[in-house]
């Protein structure tokens, strides 16, 4: 249970009170990947920063898109040991299949592709919480935590969903309680708006 910057306690509670609706957050764990590996796609068309050989002659070209990769990847182990390192598995994962598409499409045609998912995907997250969460999205109070847990969050819910998963015994029950008490903050501020 880490504090400070790497608390998932704290981070899931933050972002968990911003998707309590299903359907925002069935919406969420559809779109939120996308979203990463496309922008992944677009990070691919930047300079390369550091290269190295293969033993078989091919070259490996590290850009923008392997340290965001990598940034997210080691941001996640250290949120959580398991969770974070099937997420980090993903984000290189997301990596490579980004090279790949990247070097299929080529430029003029790649951020195109980009721009459609990245519309598509950001449209229908804003009207899960238009239409189904009835709060604004959580990167309008910290664009930062939002962009970083978004993945990790919807890949803990399905985990959490399917097999039960914990990071450690009472995790949910605690952020749950968490959540809670932000939610009934954010409610009593905007009732106070309101009259």
């Amino acid at each position: 249970m880490a504090k400070g910057l790497f608390d998932l306690e704290n981070h899931f509670a933050f972002y968990g009170a911003y998707h309590s609706n299903p359907i925002n957050i069935l919406i969420h764990t559809i779109f939120v990947w996308p979203i990463l590996y496309t922008a992944l796609v677009l990070f691919q068309f930047t300079p390369t920063l550091f290269s190295f050989a293969l033993a078989d002659d091919k070259v490996v070209a590290l850009n923008f898109s392997f340290v965001f990769a990598l940034i997210y990847a080691v941001f996640y182990v250290l949120m959580d040991r398991k969770a974070g390192s099937l997420a980090a598995i993903l984000c290189f994962l997301c990596w490579i299949g980004s090279e790949s598409l990247a070097t299929r499409l080529g430029f003029s045609l790649g951020w195109k592709v980009v721009l459609a998912a990245q519309v598509f995907c950001w449209t229908g997250q804003f009207l899960g919480h238009g239409l189904f969460e009835k709060r604004a999205p959580a990167l309008l109070d910290n664009l930062v935590q939002a962009f970083l847990m978004g993945p990790l969050f919807v890949l803990m819910e399905v985990l959490q969903m399917l097999i039960g998963y914990e990071p450690y015994p009472g995790f949910h029950a605690r952020v749950s309680k968490k959540i809670e008490a932000n939610r009934k903050e954010w409610q009593d501020k905007r009732q106070k708006k309101i009259t």
